[in-house]
């Protein structure tokens, strides 16, 4: 073949390689595939969801075993973790939000040194958890509650989980410091209900370093429904011995008929779908939404308690209960973050004052009395009016009767 024959050949497979990479080879109408639609939720409504599947669990288990008067809390434990057992073992057959246990490398030695010990703290804190509400107001309980990260930071040190960092322990004094002020302003303290409540804070956070712990393998990641698919079941058979010496002996069915077996039923819905929740609003939300709405649920739950129970809450523990919670952002969010979110809220109000001057004056003048109000409060006698009264009585009865002694 000549050089010129071979320039055209050349040329020729070079106009066939360009046209076959522009032109295509088969119909793209065929090919190509509807892409699946994505969620139109908003993240506000994950938030919301949660929030009240959280507060009514809550509320939910207080009426149940105070107002109800079903004193079993192990029993309702044990029913709740029953449940969450059949519901989980049914979504892994016919769903596939559990699909991700596959990739759990779980065999029966694993399960039985790594599940069974941390379901065994699990089950503790629960029972411990539903004793408390027997004795203490949900509000007291929520502010107790604020004491956890500073329980779980302990115990990560103490397992050898993380480093003692005094300065972290700095950080989380402002939470220890505004719960002791919020139990000074009890009005109805109880000491068995407070020691099952640090008991309850205690077996948690030893369960959250030992999951913490557990999970620090990458092939053991697990979501928390996953996760209720491991521990479920043991916990439950925990729970159900120690019901079987405890209640169970002493148990009716008019005990349950009392409540309403419906009644129990949409009780452990609620818990369960709480788990359910919690996987979605972790998928569509960030660190700082996460603390903010726990931080907005507990005092919205505060504010329901004193509504439906109507428990006493005094300025005191007002008072306190903000400065813990104020120690609890900083402590999960940190300085910097803070300061960087805090930048972008400044230039957010400035712009908001300048197309809305009035309503800005108008919040500020309700931010300050607003403030005002909770300082005045936490600066109110320790001491509420009845009690301050049944003191008043009793001392003007002594004086009376020491008077008579003296007069005969």
């Amino acid at each position: 073949m000549s050089s010129g024959e071979k320039d055209r050949a050349s040329g020729e497979m070079n106009r066939t390689e360009a046209v076959a990479q522009t032109l295509p080879t088969v119909n793209p109408d065929v090919e190509k595939k509807p892409e699946p639609p994505t969620s139109s939720l908003h993240p506000s409504i994950y938030i919301i969801v949660w929030i009240a599947l959280s507060s009514s669990v809550i509320l939910f288990n207080k009426w149940i075993l105070d107002t109800a008067s079903f004193r079993f809390p192990v029993t309702l434990t044990t029913w709740h973790l029953a449940f969450a057992t059949l519901m989980t073992q049914m979504m892994a057959r016919f769903t596939t939000m559990l699909d991700s246990r596959h990739s759990v490398p779980m065999t029966g030695r694993v399960y039985l040194r790594a599940i069974v010990p941390i379901g065994a703290f699990f089950s503790l804190s629960l029972i411990c958890g539903n004793l408390t509400y027997i004795y203490l107001s949900v509000s007291f309980i929520q502010m107790l509650k604020a004491t956890t990260p500073v329980a779980v930071l302990l115990a990560s040190w103490a397992l050898g989980v993380s480093p003692v960092n005094l300065k972290t322990l700095g950080n989380v004094s402002f939470i220890v410091v505004g719960v002791i002020i919020a139990s000074f302003g009890e009005i109805q303290f109880v000491l068995i209900g407070f020691l099952f409540q640090v008991g309850g804070i205690a077996f948690e956070a030893i369960r959250l370093t030992m999951v913490q712990r557990l999970l620090s393998s990458a092939e053991f990641k697990m979501d928390p429904l996953v996760s209720l698919y491991y521990f479920a079941p043991a916990c439950a058979t925990m729970n159900f011995v120690v019901a079987l010496f405890t209640e169970l002996p002493t148990m009716t069915l008019g005990d349950l008929y009392r409540v309403g077996l419906f009644v129990l039923l949409a009780n452990a819905m609620v818990a369960f779908a709480l788990n359910v929740a919690v996987v979605f609003l972790i998928g569509k939300t960030s660190s700082l939404v996460l603390t903010l709405s726990g931080v907005l649920k507990d005092i919205l739950l505060v504010m329901a308690s004193m509504a439906i129970f109507r428990d006493p809450v005094s300025g005191l523990q007002m008072f306190g209960y903000a400065i813990a919670l104020g120690g609890l952002v900083y402590y999960k969010l940190g300085a910097e973050k803070l300061k960087e979110y805090m930048g972008q809220s400044n230039r957010q109000w400035t712009e908001y004052g300048a197309k809305h001057p009035a309503m800005k004056k108008v919040i500020i003048f309700a931010a300050i009395v607003t403030v005002l109000f909770v300082i005045l409060g936490g600066l109110a006698p320790f001491l509420p009016s009845e009690y301050s009264q049944t003191v008043k009585a009793k001392v003007d009865q002594l004086t009376s009767t020491t008077s008579k002694t003296n007069g005969a």
